[in-house]
Order: C-alpha cells, then sequence, then structure tokens
C-alpha cells in the first residue's frame, strides 16, 4: 500500500517566542518542540515513523514562518528510497519565509537505495530581509555494506523561482556520471549546502564568508573534496563529494555552525538528536 502523507508547519513570532502550528495528514508529524537556545529559535524534528519511501509513496511537506521567526527543523535518521515496485517514490518540499524570517532546513541524508526509483523536489520562496540555511546530502547505495548503487536512479531538483534552479538524474546505468572525473568521480555521496537571502547579501559580507569558509575546507575530512561559490548576490553554495556520507555530514555541520554564527551571532550547537 503507497502512502501518500502531508505535513503542513507554520511558524509565527509572538512576544518574542517563536511557535508552530502544525496540519498532517498520514504517516509525518513533528515533535514537540524544543527551545535549546532560548524562546527566539524554535526547534522541531520531524518523523516519518515508516522509516523509507517505496514505489508510489509521497510524501509533501510545506513550510511557512511568519515575520520574523525563526525556525529549526531536522530529522532524526535518514531518509531512504528503497527498491522501487515500478512506481516513483516522491518527497516534495516547498519552503515560503516573510520578511525578516530565519529557518534552518537540516534533514539528515537521503539514501538512494540499489533500484530505487525516486524523486526529490525542494523549492523555496523569501521575501526581503528572510534568510535560509539549507542543506542536501544524498548518498548512492551503502558501499561500506555492500550494497552498492547499480540500478535505478534518482532525480535531484533545488529551486528558488528567478533566482537558483538545479535540476539533475542520477542513474545507475549512467557510469560516466558516476565515475568520470567531471561528474561524481567514483564518489557515492554528494552534498551541497545553502545560504539563500531575501535581500541581496553585501558584497563585503559575502566575499569574506567565502574566504572564512574555504579556511575551514583546508581541513576537511580526506578524501572530500569540496568547494564554495557565490552563484548571484543572494546565495552562498557550498557543493561536495565524498566516498560515503560521514565525511561529508561532518563538514557540513562545522560550515552550517560558522554561517549562522557569522550572520546572526548564534552559536553552532548541533540539536541533540543529532548524537542519540
Amino acid at each position: 500500500m503507497a502512502w501518500h502523507a502531508k505535513l503542513a508547519l507554520d511558524y509565527q513570532a509572538r512576544q518574542g517566542k517563536s511557535t508552530v502550528q502544525f496540519l498532517h495528514d498520514g504517516p509525518l508529524r513533528v515533535l514537540k518542540s524544543l527551545y535549546p537556545e532560548g524562546h527566539a529559535v524554535c526547534h522541531n524534528v520531524l518523523v516519518h515513523p515508516p522509516g523509507g519511501l517505496v514505489g508510489g509513496d509521497v510524501l509533501d511537506i510545506s513550510v511557512h514562518v511568519g515575520e520574523g521567526a525563526h525556525a529549526l527543523v531536522t530529522t532524526p535518521g535518514a531518509t531512504r528510497f528503497y527498491k522501487s515496485n515500478g512506481q516513483k517514490a516522491q518527497q516534495r518540499t516547498r519552503l515560503q519565509l516573510d520578511p525578516g524570517a530565519r529557518l534552518e532546513w537540516l534533514p539528515l541524508e537521503a539514501i538512494a537505495y540499489n533500484a530505487c526509483d525516486a524523486a526529490n523536489h525542494v523549492e523555496f520562496a523569501l521575501a526581503d530581509g528572510a534568510q535560509l540555511l539549507t542543506w542536501d546530502v544524498t548518498a548512492f547505495g551503502l558501499p561500506m555494506a555492500g550494497q552498492h548503487f547499480e540500478q535505478g536512479a534518482l532525480t535531484q531538483h533545488i529551486e528558488w523561482p528567478g533566482h537558483f534552479l538545479e535540476h539533475g538524474v542520477i542513474a545507475a546505468k549512467d557510469k560516466l556520471l558516476l565515475d568520470g572525473a567531471l561528474g561524481l568521480a567514483g564518489h557515492r555521496c554528494m552534498a551541497n549546502l545553502i545560504l539563500a537571502s531575501g535581500t541581496p547579501l553585501p558584497r563585503g559580507q559575502r566575499e569574506a564568508l567565502q574566504e572564512s569558509t574555504h579556511a575551514l575546507l583546508q581541513s576537511a575530512p580526506e578524501g572530500l573534496i569540496a568547494g564554495v561559490t557565490a552563484p548571484n548576490d543572494h546565495m552562498l553554495v557550498l557543493r561536495g563529494l565524498a566516498p560515503v556520507v560521514e565525511p561529508a555530514m561532518q563538514l557540513w555541520k562545522t560550515v552550517w555552525a560558522h554561517w549562522r554564527s557569522e550572520l546572526w551571532g548564534l552559536k553552532g550547537e548541533a540539536p541533540r538528536i543529532w548524537s542519540t
């Protein structure tokens, strides 16, 4: 039986406290709100009890962050796209930020299992003064367990209409993409970390963040390739390739902590769920 689960999160700032209301249909919801950084930042953990998606499953997630609110949303574990049954598994995420809103959308890695047929679609919209920190870390197969990505495909789509579009199909049969020097070069984990700002980032701030991030990349774990660019005045994008998830996630957490500190003056203390 295929699941079509929906979750809508609505964050608002009231008297200095960010709070959330949500509606859900099917096996998709958030746990109790936490405030480890004080009332201004609302932390939530998104859970999907089935633990993964098979052919025909659809997860629809929408997040609205009202003016002046700040939310951090993560997951307790990986999103798993399992072997297809002839239908596509889909996860669709829409993020909308009002003026002055902040959102940290930080799901743990997605795993494309052998013979999956999956699509992961993320789209966001930012008003003036809003800022988004989000990442996408994707693993193809489980090479350390001998479960290689030899069949199937993952379609990945990340879009900020009018500002940024990245769309690609990673097919197991495309050996030139998976193993070629201009593709994944034999790596089986690809990742990006995005800073998006509704108002253009001042050039000095953008360049300073790039330079300080380059310095952090000098101590990247062995085997990881990474670089940071500014595709436009509103964004910074860190991209990387790694043999497996762990070194990429280790570096991504470090850079995320650095960016939120430089941008917002907030410590980069990892959500407790990441260490449980």
